[in-house]
């Protein structure tokens, strides 16, 4: 249940579900019409700075480049791959498919072969709620490194997580029984802050490896001196601009969430 509410919840205050929820609440205030005005308006703002460039991006910069990419990575024990950047091959996908933050494998496949580990702990399971799913996360990254020549030997799958918090409490079971306390983290530099603050908390020698950064020096810098064309495109909400916002908004309510319930 605890899964389910902290997915469902935030929904309800997340820019789109917020704006509809609004907008359903105005449709039961017919007649009174300043409120109803004033619930219309406040969906539409909240639409509007939900999906601006500007808003997305300083949200999505305030979390990725708290931890910034390694210069040289050290030599650790096992490389920890978080989950999430997969969907199964279910007809008619003919293989494993790679999602938006698919770079944590690529990333991890990179460090492995410049000799940065021996292993490498894939970590993730199914959410049964979710729809039938014939793999996990972590075996679905475990066929991608296969694919990528990454020996099957070296690979260790943690699949029964279902949220970060999990992932740490069962992939640092995982590392003691295999005598492993020092490891670079790798998943996506927007999800990093969290994932590191949860590990630490384990006990564990912790470096981040972040990948799947969004927000780049260049963009950044385009924000601000950018072209008024491009200015004018940028104050206008944009679908992909949402979801980027969404998606920090879930970090910073899934930090909050951590830190009430001790796991951080």
């Amino acid at each position: 249940m605890f899964i389910f509410l902290s997915k469902f919840l935030p929904v309800l205050v997340y820019p789109m579900g917020l704006a509809c929820t609004l907008l359903i609440i105005s449709l039961f205030l017919r007649g009174r019409r300043r409120a109803e005005t004033i619930l219309v308006l406040t969906a539409l703002v909240v639409l509007w700075v939900g999906g601006n460039r500007w808003v997305s991006m300083s949200l999505t910069r305030s979390l990725e480049w708290q931890y910034l990419p390694l210069v040289d990575a050290p030599k650790v024990d096992a490389i920890v791959v978080l989950g999430g950047s997969t969907n199964p091959a279910q007809y008619p996908r003919p293989i494993v498919d790679i999602g938006g933050s698919g770079d944590r494998i690529l990333y991890a496949a990179f460090l492995f072969k410049q000799g940065k580990a021996p292993y490498i702990l894939l970590s993730g399971g199914n959410i049964e709620w979710q729809g039938t799913r014939n793999s996990t996360p972590a075996t679905e990254m475990a066929e991608i490194m296969g694919m990528l020549g990454v020996p099957q030997d070296v690979l260790w799958l943690q699949d029964k997580s279902q949220n970060t918090h999990e992932d740490a409490v069962y992939s640092t079971k995982m590392l003691a029984e295999k005598g492993a306390r020092r490891i670079l983290l790798v998943t996506s530099a927007l999800h990093m802050p969290r994932s590191m603050a949860l590990f630490k908390k384990q006990g564990l020698e912790v470096i981040p490896a972040p990948s799947d950064y969004r927000v780049t020096e260049n963009n950044w810098a385009d924000l601000s001196s950018g072209s008024i064309e491009s200015h004018i495109i940028n104050f206008f909400p944009d679908v992909s601009e949402m979801e980027a916002t969404v998606n920090a908004l879930k970090e910073y309510f899934g930090i909050a969430v951590y830190k009430l319930m001790g796991w951080i």
